[in-house]
């Protein structure tokens, strides 16, 4: 498998490095911690907010740093989660009057990084809380995890603590927040191909060419099934319908409606998907006040998407519309 890649060890590292270079104004990185941060952070009148996990989901989360979303990211090497002492010295860089709060999605690995971090931290009198990210409803527990893994809806979560630390929103209503976006978000992928990691050279799992992966998580991890390939729509409705029926959405219910790629995923497909999607809501009685189709938080160059609903009311409609500076542009 052909790879833009120099030293397999280095690539995160050079990756880093050129995500900086490219927002000089913005972004400051710190080598010794694979750290990327605001330039002008820690902030006293905000709320840091700080994610971290394997590096390989890009742009999540190191080119989501900027103002009105996170403060830093603190990403491991591809598929693993940062060192405990990486996290605890982020916490300490961005350590804040108003407090530190840790986005986690609920992998164990990251959870066991960033709570032991917290446990520093605190020990050092720094104001620290850790939030975790569980949307997907593929499985209950799966490789890697206790419970729901956190997959693409960690954007949501993002976007709207990010916007209430901007706006100066205290440590307690930032968590609020967090939980509560969390807590109306759900997730389901689906892969059509395995994801390469540089360092391996080759597909991180087999999966033949005539099927899919129902479910799948962002790391490969098994879904609910595998099944033969099927055409388009059906493949969203298999998305679609245990995402709906897991909160549930109802008729009535006003949404953000995400299809993501998965790194490998055309951007004409995600939106023949995200069609698809918006038409069996609308049937539902369910309506799409926001959109988005992209890549949010992908699986290296997997071929596949995935499908994000999120609830909206009065406030975390008003936090998703407010403007962020990141490092991904749109021109």
């Amino acid at each position: 498998m052909k790879k833009f890649v120099n030293d397999p060890k280095n690539f995160v590292r050079e990756m880093l490095e050129g995500v900086a270079l490219a927002n000089p104004e913005t972004l400051r990185y710190v080598p010794e911690y694979n750290l990327i941060m605001r330039a002008d952070g820690p902030r006293k009148d905000k709320v840091s907010i700080v994610q971290g996990s394997g590096s390989g989901h890009e742009p999540a989360h190191v080119m989501c740093v900027g103002k009105g979303m996170l403060d830093a990211a603190c990403p491991g090497d591809i598929f693993a989660a940062p060192p405990t002492d990486y996290v605890y010295e982020t916490i300490k860089l961005l350590a804040s009057p108003k407090g530190v709060l840790l986005l986690v999605n609920n992998y164990t690995g990251d959870r066991m990084a960033f709570e032991m971090a917290q446990e520093l931290a605190e020990a050092e009198d720094i104001t620290v809380r850790t939030l975790s990210i569980d949307d997907d409803v593929s499985v209950e527990d799966s490789t890697y995890t206790v419970g729901r893994r956190g997959v693409a809806g960690n954007f949501f979560v993002m976007k709207a603590v990010g916007a209430a630390a901007e706006r100066g929103a205290d440590l307690d209503d930032v968590f609020r927040i967090g939980e509560k976006v969390n807590a109306v978000t759900r997730t389901m992928g689906i892969a059509l191909t395995a994801c390469t990691p540089p360092a391996k050279g080759s597909p991180l799992f087999d999966l033949p060419a005539d099927e899919i992966e129902v479910g799948v998580g962002i790391h490969g991890e098994p879904g609910r099934r595998r099944e033969k390939m099927l055409p388009a729509n059906a493949i969203v409705d298999q998305l679609l319908d245990p995402v709906v029926k897991d909160l549930p959405y109802t008729s009535g219910d006003s949404v953000a409606l995400m299809v993501n790629g998965l790194g490998g995923t055309p951007l004409g497909e995600l939106y023949l998907l995200y069609g698809r999607a918006h038409k069996r809501l609308a049937e539902q009685g369910i309506e799409i006040r926001r959109s988005y189709v992209g890549e949010y938080c992908t699986s290296l160059d997997m071929a596949g998407a995935s499908l994000t609903l999120v609830r909206l009311d009065e406030e975390i409609t008003e936090l998703l519309a407010e403007p962020a500076e990141i490092a991904i542009r749109v021109f």
